[in-house]
């Protein structure tokens, strides 16, 4: 009984050590997934098939990281508000169909995103995603996206005050921290189908993890939530933000349970009454916009309209004359 015993032991013991390396040597390439093995980083499609204004745009993280992203324009003088959008893993089932069709589905969404809300649409891909250079990291991704706004924020040819981060499941968690970490730059967040934390969906993803891996909802010992080196812990950042949030939830999301988004919003309602929560019976990870259809783009057009609203030219010379008054 006694060596039984022991040996129902150390085999728990090697299971749990082994996790523990496999979780230390390959966890960047379970956290994030820029293409799918067997399949091409490179662009099949570009917005100019979908006729749309945009340019290549190229940038440095401030760790000097070669970045690319697309700038799409409503029109080459639109001074509407600009998205900066960050976009969500590539283990979308439409990549593994189709690498061209999952690009064509993305860049769909952004020509209808574009019409509907009158906006331009920046479209940043992180380090060793799509043409960018580098290898992802929860610290290396968070300079990314700094650099995509410091970008914006220095163009002459938007309005600089209107600029709406747009984050869809991991991109969420990206533009979470970079909301939080900008509020001088940043008028206001949309989160779409966003976890509350890696260190929550490593149980959900690895069922058995939960035991060991969890967030501040977890009930496990979280005995190797050291180990973890990209958490990124939404739910702690959501918090922390004082600008308006709109939060988008897929009730049929297949992969980010819907309670997530749930517990984002109570996160932060009690403190921000500029929150909105919006549910879309029908929405699954990737296809909330296109199941939820009119009903979700009105949802953005009010919010944004509320919230991040156009400043009207005689406005903005009127308020001038207030200061020079005051002065």
């Amino acid at each position: 009984m006694v060596s039984y015993v022991s040996a129902l032991l150390y085999g728990v013991g090697g299971i749990v050590v082994a996790g523990m390396a496999l979780l230390v040597a390959f966890q960047e390439k379970l956290v994030y997934v820029p293409v799918l093995p067997g399949l091409t980083k490179s662009y099949s499609i570009t917005p100019a098939r979908l006729r749309l204004l945009y340019e290549d745009v190229w940038l440095r993280s401030s760790d000097g990281v070669r970045l690319h992203a697309w700038f799409i324009k409503l029109l080459p003088e639109c001074r509407g508000p600009t998205v900066l959008f960050f976009q969500e893993n590539a283990g979308s089932i439409l990549i593994i169909i189709s690498p061209a069709l999952y690009i064509a589905h993305r860049l769909e969404m952004v020509r209808i995103m574009i019409q509907r809300l009158q906006c331009n649409v920046f479209m940043l891909s992180y380090r060793g995603y799509g043409a960018s250079d580098g290898y992802p990291s929860q610290h290396g991704i968070a300079k990314d996206a700094q650099a995509a706004l410091d970008h914006l924020s220095q163009r002459t040819d938007i309005d600089t005050s209107r600029i709406v981060v747009f984050g869809r499941s991991l991109g969420g968690a990206v533009g979470a921290q970079l909301t939080k970490n900008n509020p001088d730059k940043v008028a206001a967040l949309i989160l779409e189908n966003t976890f509350t934390s890696i260190l929550d969906m490593a149980g959900v993803l690895l069922p058995f993890l939960k035991w060991f891996i969890g967030g501040t909802g977890s009930k496990g010992p979280k005995i190797l939530n050291f180990l973890v080196r990209s958490p990124w812990s939404t739910i702690d950042i959501v918090g922390q933000i004082n600008q308006p949030i709109l939060f988008l939830s897929g009730l049929q999301d297949e992969m980010v349970p819907p309670s997530h988004m749930q517990m984002l919003y109570a996160k932060v309602a009690s403190h921000n009454r500029k929150c909105i929560f919006v549910e879309f019976p029908n929405g699954m990870h990737m296809d909330t916009w296109l199941a939820g259809g009119d009903h979700y783009w009105r949802t953005i057009q009010q919010f944004i309209g509320n919230h991040v609203p156009e400043i009207k030219e005689h406005e903005s010379s009127h308020d001038d004359k207030g200061d020079s008054f005051s002065s």
